[in-house]
């Protein structure tokens, strides 16, 4: 039975065969925005900055149609959301909590000093943030998690305050079960702001909403155009789009489990982009056919097809080697590999926010509860972007140290290093340790 008979995907076939347009189609998948949102987001930017809280009340109404007394959530809201909480939901966040902070402190970064040659000092110190904007989606649903992967990473690396912004549901207040996981991860504010407005609110400051020194978090188009727009005011984690998902398979996949691994990616947006690289055409049909027989029940199916539709695949590969140099140019969110000898494959992987290694290690796991983040470049960005640590949480500060005696032997190659440059003060104030006056 042929795939495309089984299954609506975008592509199908082997990578070999895959047309030149094609091919641009599937790896061209970045987040940048069309001209609409570019210019209703720049224009919000503009409001918040110039109008402050009272744009941000009026972006409530306009947007979420909701009438904001207060923009501020007060803390008594998040304790009580937090005791209100099922008792097994609030075991489930506690473990995944402890688990990323477990991970996360692993990963904390060490001071270093090292001479460089006797006399000649140089060191860097990691300083956590004073004050960082983490961001959490709301829409069509709620994300405790991304507030536990963004607030328990800060707090970890010692961030001194940690502000929340996150839509407000119809009632003017986030959803209850965001604000229980902002009270278990020890976030300090917690603003009901959501959209491009949240993200200007907190580069910015305004009244109510105190500036902050990086903005942290995924969101929706304007979420991720305005944090590219302010990346100059602000510092921001890396641009985040739709989820991606690629699989590596082989014979010993078990393919129903690999069809559910592409219909819960896909579930996340109409724009997901899951792909599934078999290394024989025989498992990417049983794999095509596991997912025809499943997609059909799931509540979310009109989302699921769509994305099937738009940037699905099930290509084969002939040997491993070549499915890894396409995950090496796709540079996927998440990497899934289902094949034998893992302990050889995964050395080889580059280019991937996160890898799942074997068919048990679902990334439903590692959107929740392994401990690794699940706050991880998309569009590509995976060539060049790592996905979020404790590391987006400090800044280094960096000294040096020479003693006279040292300067004085580096003061000549100093000085003839800055006279090739032609800047002859540089020169002369290597050259007077060397010299003397």
């Amino acid at each position: 039975m042929s795939i495309a008979g089984v299954l609506r995907l975008a592509f199908t076939g082997s990578v070999e065969a895959l047309a030149s347009a094609d091919r641009d189609r599937l790896f061209h998948r970045a987040s940048s925005s069309d001209t609409e949102v570019r210019e209703r987001t720049a224009a919000i930017i503009d409001r918040v900055r110039t109008g402050g809280d009272a744009a941000l009340r009026a972006l409530a109404l306009e947007l979420d149609g909701v009438t904001l007394t207060e923009l501020e959530v007060p803390r008594q809201r998040c304790r009580a959301a937090l005791d209100a909480l099922d008792a097994d939901l609030r075991r489930a966040l506690e473990r995944a909590a402890a688990n990323i902070a477990t991970a996360h402190r692993a990963a904390l970064p060490r001071a270093f000093e090292v001479e460089t040659e006797p006399g000649v000092t140089v060191g860097r110190r990691p300083d956590p943030l004073a004050r960082v904007g983490i961001y959490a989606p709301g829409g069509r649903a709620a994300y405790p998690s991304s507030v536990l992967m963004e607030a328990v990473p800060a707090r970890v690396a010692g961030v001194g305050e940690i502000i929340l912004c996150t839509p407000p549901e119809t009632t003017g207040l986030p959803s209850p079960v965001v604000l229980a996981a902002a009270e278990l991860s020890q976030v300090d504010r917690v603003f009901a702001l959501g959209g491009a407005g949240a993200i200007a609110a907190m580069s910015f400051g305004t009244d109510s909403v105190p500036r902050v020194d990086r903005v942290i978090g995924p969101g929706n188009a304007y979420v991720a155009e305005a944090k590219l727009q302010l990346s100059g005011v602000v510092g921001i984690d890396s641009p985040a789009g739709p989820s991606e998902l690629l699989v590596i398979a082989d014979s010993t996949a078990d393919p129903v489990a690999m069809a559910r691994e592409m219909i819960a990616q896909a579930e996340h947006d109409p724009r997901a982009a899951v792909v599934v690289i078999a290394l024989d055409p025989r498992t990417a049909a049983r794999i095509a056919e596991a997912v025809a027989e499943r997609v059909e029940a799931e509540p979310r199916v009109a989302i699921i097809a769509e994305a099937l539709a738009s940037s699905g695949a099930i290509l084969t590969a002939r040997d491993v080697a070549q499915a890894l140099d396409f995950a090496r140019e796709y540079a996927p969110e998440h990497l899934l590999l289902a094949t034998d000898r893992l302990d050889e494959v995964l050395p080889l992987v580059l280019n991937a926010g996160a890898v799942f290694v074997g068919s048990s290690s679902s990334v439903s796991f590692g959107d929740y509860m392994t401990g690794g983040n699940h706050v991880l470049p998309t569009g590509g960005l995976a060539r060049s972007y790592s996905g979020l640590s404790v590391l987006d949480f400090v800044r280094w500060t960096s000294w040096q140290r020479v003693t006279p005696e040292a300067a004085a032997r580096l003061g000549g190659d100093v000085a003839r290093i800055a006279d090739a440059e032609r800047l002859p003060a540089h020169a002369a104030a290597a050259r007077a340790w060397s010299e003397g006056p």
